[in-house]
């Protein structure tokens, strides 16, 4: 019995996806090295582009001081968890577009939060 060694990949890929999948064509052939190597290269930048999205949304939205090993936990959780939600997803829906307009909405959010408490804040020298 002879294994499998082509992999599909499908035509029509989300735009980030299929920006660091360019070049793959309909199916990856595992046995050559070289499509290999750019199919894991598209999948790492993948991953690396939808773990920064995330943590900006993270640290936008919902990120409080914690001490550093909770932080720390945070973090490895999270780098845990995208990876897994890009091998599942990453390919089928648009998952690092999602979270690149997540963390666009909790910038904003933040900023506008930012500007309403500095101009909610009493000036002390003017109490003085």
């Amino acid at each position: 019995m002879q294994r499998e060694t082509v992999i599909q990949v499908p035509d029509n890929l989300w735009p980030v996806a299929d920006f660091f999948m360019k070049g793959l064509g309909g199916e990856v052939n595992v046995a050559d090295d070289g499509e290999l190597a750019i199919l894991i290269r598209g999948f790492m930048l993948l991953y690396l582009t939808t773990v920064i999205f995330a943590i900006m949304a993270y640290k936008f939205g919902f990120a409080k001081k914690l001490p550093p090993l909770k932080s720390f936990i945070i973090y490895i959780l999270l780098f845990i968890g995208i990876f897994f939600l890009t091998l599942i997803f990453g390919l089928n829906l648009p998952l690092a577009e999602s979270l690149f307009i997540v963390a666009i909405i909790m910038g904003i959010y933040r900023l506008r939060l930012y500007q309403e408490r500095k101009k909610n804040k009493p000036n002390k020298k003017a109490v003085q």
